[in-house]
């Protein structure tokens, strides 16, 4: 079922673009030191510099992101990664064209 938290996630555009980015993170994000861009994600202060908010701004984009099951998050050392979920993405995507 779509929720109101969905709604709320999608409904800003720096949210769309990370998650636009993490689509191909490999085009949009320097290899990083810690963590694959593909296979852990991407880490949260690349996601903050590229959307050039401060990292309490874009943690709150990011919590937004993964409370309503878009992206998954996953801790390497200290640094947290994010990935899209394709099939929650997937599942949206149906709700919005069938019109819920």
């Amino acid at each position: 079922m779509l929720d109101v938290g969905v709604l709320k996630a999608l409904a800003n555009d720096k949210r769309l673009a990370v998650l636009e980015w993490l689509a191909d993170p490999v085009a949009h994000f320097p290899p990083q030191r810690d963590g694959d861009l593909v296979t852990d994600g991407v880490c949260s202060v690349f996601i903050a510099d590229k959307l050039g908010v401060s990292a309490p701004t874009a943690s709150e984009h990011l919590r937004l992101l993964t409370a309503s099951g878009l992206l998954r998050s996953k801790r390497v050392r200290q640094w947290t990664f994010y990935q899209r979920d394709e099939a929650r993405i997937a599942e949206v995507k149906r709700m919005l064209q069938d019109g819920w």
